[in-house]
Order: structure tokens, then C-alpha cells, then sequence
């Protein structure tokens, strides 16, 4: 990526090992992410483009000397960010701030959208998968190296559980993936707000029971008419009208779990926020800490959050694929090399 709109395909150098503890993949499948498009809306332009992508699964090519985990063949899935998995954050789950880790398309390390991809601490951040790589899972599979992980995070930080009405803000592939998880866990109601007929239609059968497309002060009226309030509430957009709809809706001493990366530097969370005892959580999911904890009900059809992938393109046709999620013709795009 150039700058904003400026997506283009190039020839860059084949990855190499460059550590001992790296391995290089060959990507057989990647995507675009929601989170791709905010720079694609509004990046400065630059003379040096950025190595875009950080969500894929791919076939181990080579690994370095100090890789005992993976072998050549192996078909994996990486999360969105790279770890050793052995650090204290890692310990407790939280990958996602890895003392050693990073994001895939910045210090030298290659991004996910391109044919191969160089990833570091391999043995921590790549998880081996029982299938091959022409299996009818890969879309499922490839939901876990984000957005299925993201979803999870939300619904797991909100505390949902058994019973629970829940509110879903957003109808993109996070906020779907979010209804996946909450109906997993047990939610007996998932209201779902969306204006994206096709994608919220999809959420009903990803277990949603309402939808609500109003927005801003309507839609927040809409809700508490419908629920007199939702106690665990998951944000999944990232602006900051999704956050004062979360505010409007959620119960006293209830829940918020935000996914969307926020697109605001400031928000309500002065003397009448703190007197309503809410609890604001989620942020960045640490997707190494759940691919595995989710990868049985992958394999055997329990949840199947590939569904969000719409559509396929090529590599060739990057720049086609950020187009039609920019304008809300697709709602997640897969690219095959």
C-alpha cells in the first residue's frame, strides 16, 4: 500500500530464513481485513509501500535451525501477529503483547498478502493443522488466524455466558464471527446491529435472534425498547458512534468488550460513566491463545466462520478485493496466490 486507494501488486525478494527460529511459508490462503481499510481510506502517500496482510495459512516450506516443532509440508495457520509463546504476556494468554512478537508488514517482516511469507518464532506462532491444504475447511480455518479469534475475544472479555443477552454493534466479519462466539457460549439472546441486509441475514443464521438496523440515538432507543437494556455488549466497528451506542444501551454494572480499532482519541468516560459501574474491556485479541482452543469445533462443522469470506480474488487482484470491501460489495475478501 502506497497510500490511501493505492493498493498495487509488485515483485519483492522470496523470503529466506533469517534466523534460526523462523520459517518460510508458502501462502495458500490470505485476506483482507476490516482493519486494512482504515489506512486504505487514509494513509499519506509514500514512496516506499507497505507490505500489506496479516492473516494467512500456507504449507511450511524451509525452517530455520532452531525450528523442532514444524517440518517441511506442514500446513499452518498464523495468527495476526507473530510470537515465541514462551514470554510471561504469553504465559498468561495475552499474545498479543509478546515481548519478542510483532505485526507481519513492518521491521523487515513480510506481509501476509503475497505468495510466500517469512514468519519468525515459528514453533510459538504457527499451529499446525490436521487437513490438507486443499481441504473444503480452509476458509474456516483461515477465519482463525483473526477475525474468528477477534470475535471470540469479544464474547469471551464480555463474560457471556449461558443465558446472557448480548448486543453485537456491527455487521462486518468480526461482528459475525462475535455472534459465532456468543451463541457458542451459550447466549439465549443476540441482538445485532447492522444495516447490511445480506450480512446481518447471515448473522440470523450464525444464531443472532434480532437485528437492528436504526442507528445513533434511534437505534440505541430500539434496542432498549427491545431488551430494557443488555448487560454484555460487543463493540465491533471502531467508531465513535459505536461506542455511544455500547454507552446507550448497556445495562449498569454491565459489560462493553471493544474490537473495532478505535477511530477516536477521546470518549464519555467522565462522572456519569463512573457511577453506572460499566466495564470497558477487549481490545486487541490475542489470537495464538485461542486457534487451538477453537480449532476441534473448526474440524468437525460445529462453527463454520468461513461463511464471512464472500468472495475470492486472485493476487493478482488485490487492489480489486480492497475496492469491493471499500465499498461494501464484499464482505470479506479471500485472495489466493
Amino acid at each position: 500500500m502506497y497510500g490511501a486507494g493505492d493498493v498495487r501488486v509488485e515483485d519483492r525478494p522470496d523470503p529466506k530464513i533469517a534466523e534460526p527460529t523462523d520459517a518460510v511459508i508458502r501462502t495458500v490462503a490470505a485476506c483482507v481485513c476490516g482493519s486494512d481499510l482504515w489506512p486504505y481510506g487514509s494513509m499519506p502517500a509514500t514512496d516506499n509501500g507497505r507490505p500489506m496482510g496479516h492473516e494467512f495459512l500456507g504449507v511450511v516450506e524451509e525452517t530455520g535451525a532452531e525450528v523442532t516443532g514444524l517440518q517441511a509440508g506442514d500446513l499452518v495457520v498464523a495468527p495476526f501477529t507473530y510470537c515465541d509463546n514462551t514470554c510471561d504476556y504469553c504465559a498468561r494468554g495475552l499474545h498479543i503483547a509478546c515481548r519478542a512478537g510483532g505485526r507481519y508488514g513492518f521491521d523487515g517482516v513480510d506481509g501476509g498478502q503475497g505468495e510466500a511469507v517469512r514468519v519468525p518464532y515459528a514453533d510459538g506462532t504457527l499451529v499446525k493443522l490436521p487437513v490438507a491444504a486443499d481441504s473444503a475447511l480452509v476458509p474456516s480455518l483461515l477465519a482463525l488466524s483473526d477475525v474468528m479469534t477477534t470475535g471470540h475475544h469479544g464474547a469471551v472479555t464480555a463474560g457471556v455466558g449461558r443465558g446472557d443477552t448480548v448486543l453485537v454493534i456491527g455487521d462486518g466479519a468480526v461482528g459475525l464471527c462475535a455472534v459465532i462466539a456468543a451463541r457458542r457460549l451459550g447466549a439465549e439472546r443476540i441482538v445485532l446491529a447492522g444495516r447490511h441486509g445480506q450480512r446481518t441475514d447471515l448473522g440470523k443464521e450464525f444464531g443472532a435472534t434480532d437485528v437492528v438496523a436504526e442507528r445513533g440515538a434511534e437505534g440505541v432507543a430500539r434496542i432498549r425498547d427491545l431488551t430494557g437494556g443488555v448487560g454484555k455488549v460487543i463493540e465491533a466497528v471502531g467508531t465513535r458512534e459505536a461506542l455511544d451506542t455500547a454507552l446507550g444501551t448497556v445495562l449498569d454494572g454491565g459489560v462493553i468488550s471493544r474490537l473495532g480499532v478505535p477511530q477516536y482519541e477521546q470518549g464519555p468516560l467522565g462522572r456519569t460513566e463512573f457511577r453506572r459501574n460499566i466495564t470497558l474491556t477487549g481490545g486487541a485479541s490475542p489470537a495464538r491463545a485461542y486457534i487451538e482452543h477453537l480449532l476441534p469445533d473448526v474440524l468437525d462443522g460445529t462453527i463454520d466462520p468461513g461463511r464471512v469470506f464472500d468472495r475470492r480474488f486472485a493476487l493478482d487482484q488485490a487492489p480489486d478485493a480492497y475496492r469491493a470491501m471499500a465499498e461494501r460489495r464484499v464482505l470479506k475478501a479471500l485472495i489466493h496466490p
